[in-house]
């Protein structure tokens, strides 16, 4: 098994704050809802602190700093030693590349586009529309066509697209497709008694897979979608929410170690950044809720609607990965993380890239919450599916089980 003397050992199960992460959830919902009914200006106050590009916002500097501090502590757990360890379990980590990125995002887009352009499209609202920003760089007249929507003035005199309700949630969808595997994934992988180096492995090619192939795959699909493609912002969006964190994470790894060795990294530092991921995550929810408020409480089965695909999304990929890794022969402990990593989403990456492109206030932002809200009971559903059914797989051989013996 790869690298387990180098697995990280926090993965040991739920914290406090990751065990009731749904109900956090559920109070920030709450919390944004009131916040954008008593004080709707001091979110919009917020939203504007922004960088601008061509006099087009660009980055909301208080979501930019939440989703930073959502990143970095994923970023600063990976050891980037154990990807060139990978061949070991090259056919785990094949199928697992496999149904991330020629799988998941065309069926994402395909169940997404079947209930919320068609079963649920009436429900949403045939004629309801969002207002979302401009591609980045785009500069047309009011009233000008653009794909599926309408430029129009927003507030503050920016020009905005008008464009149907129901493709900005898909596009969040789309965004949400295209970004497999959390953090979070190290401790699903653990409570299902999977191999934790190959799961530790899979993150960090996830990680670097994104900034090659989210770009490419998020502009082709929200293009089918007829929906902006502001290529420019994608590349930004890897490069502020991927790229920085991930070099900020790899360089404080490698001097702490340097300075206080591998034990005092594991065992004391990594215990401090254990809540700040969720706590930036909450504030951020805060903020995107604080938006939809009037939304959520004119039709509050918007959730529901949203919520339908991806949860089947979801469970698609599982049974997908999990009965091809069955039919391939794998070890239970290869197959349960590589089932795990392919249904899970990268939500902090998706958030950050809806707010980049389409706005905080959006539709597409708001699909994308929706995948944090279902994320922690699905995946805990799916971990015990996993361990009532691991006595079909072939056993792993003692010596290759020695993380689970330590369990």
């Amino acid at each position: 098994m790869p690298g387990e003397s180098c697995v990280a050992k926090e993965a040991r199960g739920l914290g406090f704050f990751e065990k009731y992460l749904t109900i956090w959830v559920l109070l920030c919902i709450a919390l944004g809802i009131g916040l954008g009914r008593v004080a709707p200006g001091a979110a919009k106050f917020l939203d504007g602190l922004s960088v601008t590009v061509g006099g087009a916002p660009v980055i909301s500097v208080p979501i930019a700093v939440c989703l930073f501090f959502m990143m970095f502590p994923i970023m600063v757990k990976i050891d980037f030693a154990e990807v060139l360890k990978a061949g070991r379990s090259a056919r785990p980590v094949g199928l697992t590349l496999l149904v991330n990125w020629a799988v998941k995002p065309f069926t994402m887009y395909a169940i997404a586009l079947l209930f919320l352009g068609f079963l649920f499209r009436g429900l949403i609202g045939a004629e309801a529309t969002d207002v979302v920003k401009l591609p980045l760089g785009l500069d047309l007249p009011v009233g000008a066509e653009y794909g599926s929507g309408t430029v129009v003035l927003g507030s503050g005199g920016v020009k905005m697209l008008s464009v149907p309700l129901w493709r900005s949630y898909l596009a969040g969808c789309i965004l949400l497709g295209i970004a497999p595997c959390t953090a979070m994934v190290l401790v699903w992988g653990f409570l299902a008694r999977g191999n934790d180096g190959h799961t530790l492995v899979m993150v960090a090619i996830n990680s670097l897979a994104m900034l090659v192939l989210y770009g490419p795959l998020g502009g082709f699909l929200l293009g089918v979608g007829r929906l902006p493609v502001p290529w420019q912002a994608l590349v930004l969006s890897i490069g502020v929410y991927v790229a920085l964190p991930l070099a900020t994470g790899f360089a404080t790894r490698k001097l702490i170690v340097r300075a206080r060795g591998e034990a005092w990294f594991r065992e004391k530092f990594l215990h401090l950044l254990t809540p700040v991921t969720i706590v930036a995550l909450l504030a951020t929810l805060v903020l995107l809720f604080s938006f939809k408020g009037d939304t959520i409480l004119a039709n509050p089965l918007t959730i529901v609607w949203i919520a339908v695909p991806l949860f089947i999304q979801t469970v698609l990929i599982f049974a997908l990965t999990y009965g091809l890794a069955r039919l391939l022969k794998f070890r239970y402990e290869d197959a349960a993380p590589s089932a795990m990593i392919g249904a899970s989403n990268h939500f902090e990456v998706a958030i950050a890239t809806a707010t980049m492109l389409f706005g905080l206030s959006s539709g597409a932002a708001l699909a994308t919450v929706v995948g944090v809200l279902i994320e922690v009971p699905v995946m805990l559903m799916l971990v015990r599916i996993c361990l009532r059914t691991r006595s079909r797989f072939p056993a792993a051989a003692a010596s290759d089980n020695v993380v689970g013996r330590e369990r």
